[in-house]
């Protein structure tokens, strides 16, 4: 009886999922970041939940950013190619910090540059400042040298979800195109297994 015991025990063991080593900060089950409640840039009201399905990719920025937020969003397109096929249901979106500037319709053009299927993220200063606050994500308006000019000064990680629409992933600003496809990768097979 004890024998037998053991071995059911050993084989339901067997039939959990392995858990994922990811390249980034493991955050499942993290209790911030759980929506993006923002219209895009075309007005329509978005969610995390509209892109059921695809690893999700959110990153925080503005479009006059002199390096961080171009490079950052490259290292997206880039990863998305390393997917092959699976790079479809790799889903960037861009987040404005910057509303007073990025008009929905300099923000659409910007994300559209870097990718045609890349969402862009806008909203009133209020409804942005309070989504960031949800991502814990730091931004701060530093004045320039000329009248008028400013910067952002801004936190650089991004934050992936899973198929299912659960925040698990933050991605270090600088991990590289690689560490991020390995864990969109990751996340896709799991999902994939999960319908199997």
């Amino acid at each position: 009886m004890g024998a037998c015991s053991i071995t059911a025990a050993t084989l339901l063991a067997g039939c959990k999922p392995k858990p994922i080593s990811f390249e980034g900060v493991d955050i499942t089950g993290a209790a911030y970041g759980k929506d993006l409640p923002l219209p895009d840039a075309h007005g329509k009201q978005r969610s995390v939940q509209d892109f059921a399905g695809k690893v999700v990719v959110v990153f925080f920025g503005y479009t006059q950013c002199p390096d961080v937020c171009p490079t950052t969003l490259q290292e997206l397109v880039e990863a998305k190619a390393l997917l092959g096929e699976q790079g479809a249901q790799l889903q960037g979106v861009f987040v404005s910090l910057d509303p007073t500037r990025d008009t929905p319709e300099v923000l659409r053009a910007y994300a559209e540059a870097f990718d045609p299927e890349m969402v862009a993220l806008t909203g009133s200063q209020e409804q942005i400042s309070a989504v960031a606050k949800d991502f814990k994500v730091f931004f701060k308006k530093v004045e320039g040298k000329q009248p008028g000019s400013y910067t952002l000064d801004h936190s650089a990680g991004l934050y992936m979800y899973d198929p299912q629409g659960q925040l698990r992933v933050y991605q270090r600003y600088g991990q590289g195109p690689q560490a991020l496809a390995k864990d969109a990768k990751a996340l896709l097979d799991e999902a994939a297994g999960r319908k199997a």
